[in-house]
């Protein structure tokens, strides 16, 4: 019962997203976007050889939510680095924390937690090591840096992938 679920959630999401780009509800656009879209998730499955297993989908709203109002919080701090130039002394800089993350999908969804969040670039991760390099735009407290993407990124990651 679980795996016929699984399978037509993405053809799903596929059929939403093209009658929204199509902006049409006609019968033609639904049976053509639903034969496209299981195509697609038909020809997609051979390219995720490992499998994601997201628990605790509270957790994952409540890190949602986390990330809204960061990237709100830091959509305003950038703003106000811009506006004010050289007044805001902002001082970019890289910074280097540890990650004790595993698996890749948690990975991937910290880089794009990351990469969304204004004033802050995933730079590097070296696997062997478990350190991710990054660049933040207005670099005053590494630590303070480093103790927000473990404790409000990694650690919920951790609880919903591993």
């Amino acid at each position: 019962m679980k795996k016929p679920f699984n399978f037509l959630m993405l053809p799903a999401l596929l059929l939403v997203l093209w009658l929204l780009l199509n902006d049409t509800l006609s019968p033609g656009q639904i049976v053509f976007g639903g034969i496209l879209a299981l195509f697609l998730a038909w020809a997609a499955r051979a390219m995720r050889p490992l499998r994601a297993r997201p628990r605790h989908p509270l957790k994952a709203l409540k890190l949602l939510g986390h990330v809204l109002i960061d990237v709100t919080h830091s959509n305003l701090m950038v703003a106000r680095i811009i506006w004010l130039g050289r007044k805001a002394n902002a001082t970019p800089g890289f910074i280097h924390v540890p990650i004790r993350l595993k698996d890749p999908h948690a990975l991937a969804v910290l880089a794009c937690i990351v990469t969304f969040t204004p004033g802050t670039v995933w730079s590097d991760y070296s696997a062997t090591q478990g350190i991710l390099t990054l660049h933040v735009l207005d670099l005053k407290d590494e630590a303070h840096w480093i103790e927000l993407i473990r404790t409000r990124y990694e650690t919920p990651l951790q609880e919903i992938f591993e």
